[in-house]
C-alpha cells in the first residue's frame, strides 16, 4: 500500500536518515515499487522531485539526502499503483498553482466510482493522469474556490471545506491524505492496508502515526535544523519509521498543522464506508 510522510517544523529542517528509511519502504522492504516523490516548500512555491521508479535505489533520493534540502514543510510519498500506471503523471505528490501559492497533495487509499461521485465538469482543475488520488485533489481544489476567491481564507474556513471533502471521499473508500496550501499542512487519517509478509491485509486503523520533537535529536531520524537552535517539529508517517514513541491518529482525524504544532483539528468520526 502507498505510504505517506510529512514534516512540519517551526524553522527549516533538512532530512537525511528519515528519507533513506522512508525510501526503503519504496520497494526494498515493502511492495511500493510504482514511484516516489518529495515536496520541499520554498516560501509560496515548492521544490517537487518525483519519478515513476522504486525509491530505494534511486540516485535522486541519494541526491536529496546528500544535498540536505531544507524546508519547514516536507511531504513525501511512495506508491503502489492500484489506479493508473507507473508513469510520472500518476506519481505523487501532485502540485497545482492557485491563488498565488503552490498547493501539494498526496493520497493513500482506494476510491470507487470516483469519476461519477466527484464531478469535475466545468472545473478549472483537471487531472493530468489517471489516478483516483489526483482526481480527488482536483475535486478538493474546486471545493476550495469559494473561500479563496478574496485572498487567503481563515484556517477555520479552510478546515471546514477540507473536512467536508474528506467526508465525501470516505464514502467512496479508504482515504488518507496530506495536503499543503503553502500556509498550513493538513493531515487526514482513515483506513489503510498493511503489508504483512508480502501480502496486503484488510483495511484497518490506524493509518497514520506522528511524533513530536522540539530538539530534533531523535534516534534514527536525522532531522537537522538549518539554523543552530531548537525547533518544534511534527513528523507524520503511515507506519512508524523508528522504535520511538509514535502516536496513532484515530480514524476520521483531520489536523491543521502550522510551524510544527497542531493549530486546529476536526473529528469526522469513523465514517460509514466498510470494506
Amino acid at each position: 500500500m502507498c505510504e505517506l510522510f510529512a514534516v512540519s517544523s517551526q524553522h527549516r529542517v533538512s532530512l537525511t536518515y528519515s528519507l533513506n528509511e522512508f525510501a526503503r519502504h519504496g520497494g526494498l522492504s515493502h511492495l511500493n515499487k510504482s514511484g516516489w516523490g518529495m515536496s520541499f516548500q520554498q516560501n509560496s512555491d515548492t521544490l517537487l522531485i518525483k519519478e515513476a521508479k522504486p525509491a530505494f535505489d534511486s540516485p535522486w533520493v541519494r541526491f536529496v539526502a546528500e544535498q540536505e534540502t531544507s524546508s519547514h514543510c516536507i511531504l513525501a510519498h511512495v506508491r503502489y499503483a492500484t489506479t493508473g500506471d507507473a508513469v510520472y503523471e500518476d506519481t505523487h505528490p501532485f502540485k497545482r498553482e492557485a491563488w498565488g501559492t503552490a498547493h501539494v497533495f498526496a493520497h493513500n487509499g482506494d476510491l470507487h466510482r470516483f469519476h461519477d461521485a466527484l464531478s469535475l465538469t466545468n472545473s478549472h482543475f483537471q487531472p493530468l493522469g489517471q489516478t483516483d488520488s489526483e482526481h480527488a485533489f482536483c475535486y478538493l481544489m474546486e471545493q476550495l474556490v469559494p473561500v479563496w476567491q478574496k485572498g487567503m481564507p481563515s484556517l477555520e474556513e479552510r478546515l471546514q471545506k477540507i473536512g467536508a471533502t474528506a467526508d465525501c471521499l470516505r464514502t467512496l473508500g479508504s482515504s488518507n491524505f496530506i495536503y499543503s496550501d503553502g500556509d498550513a499542512l493538513f493531515i487526514h487519517a482513515d483506513l489503510r492496508r498493511y503489508d504483512d509478509t508480502g501480502v496486503f491485509g484488510p483495511r484497518r486503523s490506524p493509518a497514520l502515526h506522528y511524533i513530536e520533537r522540539r530538539n530534533l535529536h531523535v534516534d534514527g531520524l536525522k532531522l537537522r535544523p538549518s539554523e543552530n537552535r531548537e525547533s518544534r517539529t511534527l513528523i507524520f508517517a503511515s507506519v512508524p519509521l523508528t522504535d520511538d514513541d509514535w502516536q496513532p491518529l484515530p480514524r476520521g482525524s483531520l489536523l491543521a498543522i502550522k510551524g510544527g504544532g497542531i493549530a486546529a483539528r476536526l473529528d469526522l468520526g469513523p465514517g460509514d464506508w466498510q470494506e
